[in-house]
């Protein structure tokens, strides 16, 4: 004789239909022959579990048993003349196969792959899992290595390519959760966080660079020493060269498939001394003398 369905699910007898499925979800995972092969006892507790839901899931037949009008498993009461199987009325059915009752939990790819596997009991792909992995910017920008501590303690080494991009979503093929029925395990798809760095900025394949120069370089031009993402290099200012003034290095940019690079742009920004320096001051006040520069002429209304 079938047990009463809502206790069966745990659940109370006014229970509304989101606490059913949630109810049936869980047993259903926990209890799935698939996952517990040659556990009779789980099979059982699972097509229970089934039939439970089967009858509450459905708004007519959940009130007529409500109503007394049929038992726990679907059979009018009384005369007991019509028996409503797992699958339907096709003794050979299986008794997992009944889609439409769980329409509700195909959008739950662990359940939904489960399902399917037990209608076909042949070999069913792993599910896919889902990562996200912090990278810091150089190793983005050039390419390298990170890696992914997984919730079991293990960890993954991933390929990062060369011009890896915040949000770009890397496939490792076969690293997700291992197949039902001998089939091949999932894959595992690692999203990319992309650290910001203290003095670059990326746009595209291109890289920018705000560079602190000091007066005399800026007024009478000079070789400096700029960072890229590959290494130093040197670079000469031109002479008169103000702050926004923007200089290209040529190929040093972000790495592309192509095996070319973008390149980096440089704005110069002109840094005074911290300290004020008498020396200086006097030479600007003598400098200035009569001297009609305005920076600000383009400003007048």
């Amino acid at each position: 004789m079938s047990r009463d369905p809502y206790e069966v699910l745990g659940v109370k007898r006014d229970a509304p239909a989101p606490e059913i499925q949630k109810a049936y979800r869980k047993l259903a995972k926990a209890h799935h022959p698939d996952l517990n092969p040659g556990d009779a006892a789980a099979e059982e507790k699972f097509k229970e579990a089934a039939s439970a839901y089967d009858l509450l899931s459905d708004t007519e037949k959940r009130r007529r048993y409500d109503a007394g009008e049929i038992d726990a498993s679907g059979a009018e009461r009384p005369p007991q003349h019509f028996y409503r199987s797992y699958a339907g009325a096709d003794p050979d059915a299986s008794p997992y196969s009944n889609e439409s009752a769980y329409a509700d939990f195909l959008d739950d790819e662990t359940l939904a792959s489960i399902l399917r596997g037990s209608r076909r009991r042949g070999p069913a792909k792993g599910r896919n899992l889902h990562y996200r992995l912090g990278v810091d910017f150089l190793t983005a920008v050039n390419g390298g290595s990170a890696r992914v501590l997984l919730p079991d303690g293990a960890a993954l080494d991933v390929a990062i390519p060369a011009g890896a991009e915040l949000g770009q979503t890397l496939r490792l093929r076969g690293k997700g959760e291992p197949g039902l029925n001998g089939g091949e395990p999932g894959d595992a798809l690692v999203e990319l966080e992309i650290a910001p760095h203290k003095f670059f900025t990326r746009e595209g394949d291109d890289i920018h660079l705000i560079l602190p120069v000091s007066l005399a370089e800026a007024v009478l031009g000079s070789e400096v020493t700029v960072p890229t993402t590959t290494g130093a290099v040197s670079m000469r200012l031109p002479t008169n060269a103000n702050s926004g003034t923007k200089l290209r290095l040529k190929g040093k940019g972000v790495a592309r498939p192509d095996g070319g690079r973008g390149d980096e742009y440089v704005t110069l920004k002109i840094v005074l001394p911290d300290k004020s320096d008498p020396e200086l001051a006097s030479f600007v006040a003598n400098w200035a003398v009569g001297k009609a520069h305005d920076p600000r002429a383009d400003m007048k209304p």
